[in-house]
């Protein structure tokens, strides 16, 4: 476990599949401000939840959110697109509703950067969210992410980055 306070990262376990999936992916607007994949109905079950373990990869790490006090699973965590020539990836991270607003998301993104600068030896981390997540800017930018713009692509959507 990558440890902080007041959160922690650790391997994704099959017993937090079934709690993401309700929470994150079953909330439609939700998994839809998340990810910039058209959310499509899938069962919690069966291998087909994006929320499944995957075996170690070397373009992604995806870790869970654990709030340490408590040992409650909090949300997903991900280091994605992992590009090891040029030393670059992408953050994201998504917490469950009744777990927001206790800076276990500002604490998640600061434990991912230290993981993606100090362990995977990356220079720069990039993140693209809603302009309108007043969250993840929030906790993107005391972890030193620098606002770049909008997204063409996703009109609404802004880009930061952190370089090593």
């Amino acid at each position: 476990m990558i440890s902080g306070q007041p959160a922690g990262l650790r391997a994704r376990l099959p017993e937090d599949v079934p709690v993401l999936h309700a929470e994150l992916h079953d909330d439609v607007v939700t998994r839809s401000q998340a990810d910039s994949r058209p959310w499509s109905p899938r069962p919690a079950t069966g291998g087909h939840s994006p929320y499944e373990p995957a075996p170690p990869s070397a373009d992604a790490a995806v870790c869970s959110v654990v709030e340490l006090a408590s040992g409650d699973l909090a949300g997903e965590a991900l280091l994605w697109g992992i590009d090891t020539h040029s030393r670059c990836a992408h953050l994201g991270i998504s917490l469950r509703p009744s777990l927001r607003g206790r800076g276990l998301g500002r604490e998640a993104v600061q434990l991912l950067c230290r993981y993606g600068f100090t362990v995977r030896g990356l220079r720069r981390l990039q993140i693209e969210t809603l302009a309108g997540n007043t969250a993840m800017t929030a906790a993107a930018t005391a972890a030193g992410f620098v606002r770049e713009g909008s997204c063409a692509a996703r009109p609404g959507c802004m880009a930061a980055s952190r370089t090593r």
